[in-house]
């Protein structure tokens, strides 16, 4: 178990960390988790690529969260290991042969996903012919103002996503149409783009869909990414629904960053100051690697123990990470106080999603401490309370 602080403040000062410090707030998960599958009309499946440290996992779970969305064996075993009986779902389009055995034949999972028919065969072959599985079809939807467009990688076209579904129902399967608007999608008419497409889909090919998932997408809040309340995609989304008029049909959602952004924050040391720049101990190829392919900007306030600081006088300062690569580094400044120093602390808030689950042991740097806290990080514009 976790070591367990009041506050972040009370982590720094008996720690007084030189290393990067995860803090995990246990009652905003479970929370998260509580208020997405309360709302959401149909099965929630985590996103265990966005953030699959057990602990993380562990509050979605007393949350509610009872499905998970897997994108290889290993991360099938790490469910299976913590959750014994839970639902499994491999929703990668693009599976390995021993992957897709490894999947049937050891864990018993039930769906898969496609978007080709090449995928269709090996995932028929390597599952011994066997018909009680749910096939998802997974569409490509456009743009929808999301960070990263995952449809620029995978999803069929409408009219082949039709034929697909024909094989998939001629092959015995129950049939299932998925879609992903993109991570970090900032417009819930995004969702209403795609749901219009598969209703194309459905009509084109004549087949029963069994399923329908409406993937992940859902957003975070960040100070340049301030983004509509989790209730206007839901109304959104079920709308959409109800315009689909598909009553048998279970519905599913693929949420990853919305359950886990807010619910984590990592404390950061300033080991050097030079003028207007600081050297800190985690950067991008740490835990901040989404400030530069997200352009995410992460709410921050400062510690420092024994004194307080100016708060009346400002800098926007460049932040470097620990590494030799000039590489390492922020893209954007960070307004912080004036008198900020070596010795002090940064706090970065919001950095649940995609941080340790993407950090790297380049250099020999690597973030791996964490401990749980209670009090939340309600710093997403940007103040300078103080701390301590």
């Amino acid at each position: 178990m976790p070591r367990h602080f009041d506050t972040t403040f009370d982590v720094v000062r008996e720690l007084k960390p030189s290393y990067p410090v995860y803090c995990l707030r246990p009652d905003i998960l479970r929370e998260s988790a509580k208020r997405f599958v309360d709302m959401f009309p149909g099965n929630v499946l985590y996103a265990v690529k966005c953030n699959p440290h057990p602990e993380i996992m562990r509050y979605l779970h007393e949350g509610g969260v009872r499905h998970f969305d897997t994108a290889s064996p290993e991360e099938i075993a790490l469910v299976r290991r913590q959750f014994p009986g839970m639902n499994v779902y491999f929703m990668h389009p693009v599976k390995s042969r021993d992957a897709i055995r490894s999947a049937h034949r050891v864990f018993g999972v039930k769906h898969y996903v496609i978007d080709t028919e090449d995928e269709l065969e090996k995932v028929r072959a390597e599952t011994d012919g066997e018909t009680d599985l749910v096939i998802h079809v997974r569409l490509a939807t456009p743009p929808a103002g999301a960070a990263y467009n995952l449809s620029a990688k995978f999803g069929a076209r409408p009219m082949t996503a039709s034929e697909l579904l024909k094989k998939v129902d001629g092959y015995g399967y129950a049939a299932g149409l998925c879609f992903h608007v993109g991570s970090q999608c900032t417009t819930p008419n995004g969702y209403r783009i795609a749901v219009e497409l598969i209703r194309q889909v459905v009509d084109f090919s004549g087949v029963k869909v069994r399923y329908i998932d409406v993937g992940g997408g859902f957003p975070g809040q960040y100070m340049n990414q301030r983004a509509p309340g989790l209730e206007v995609f839901m109304e959104e989304i079920k709308d959409c629904i109800r315009w689909l008029g598909l009553p048998d049909t279970t519905f599913m959602c693929e949420p990853g960053r919305a359950l886990v952004s807010s619910g984590v924050s990592l404390i950061t040391q300033v080991h050097l100051r030079k003028e207007d720049q600081l050297f800190i101990n985690d950067g991008v190829y740490g835990s901040l690697s989404e400030a530069v392919t997200g352009q995410l900007r992460f709410p921050v306030r400062p510690m420092r123990i024994g004194g307080d600081f100016n708060e009346t006088d400002t800098l926007d300062f460049t932040i470097y990470g620990p590494t030799c690569d000039n590489m390492d580094v922020l893209p954007a400044t960070v307004t912080l106080p004036a008198d900020i120093r070596e010795g002090d602390w940064i706090e970065f808030g919001h950095i649940g999603a995609y941080s340790n689950a993407l950090a790297t042991h380049f250099n020999g740097f690597y973030p791996e401490l964490l401990v749980t806290v209670g009090e939340t990080f309600p710093f997403i514009d940007g103040e300078f309370p103080q701390v301590g």
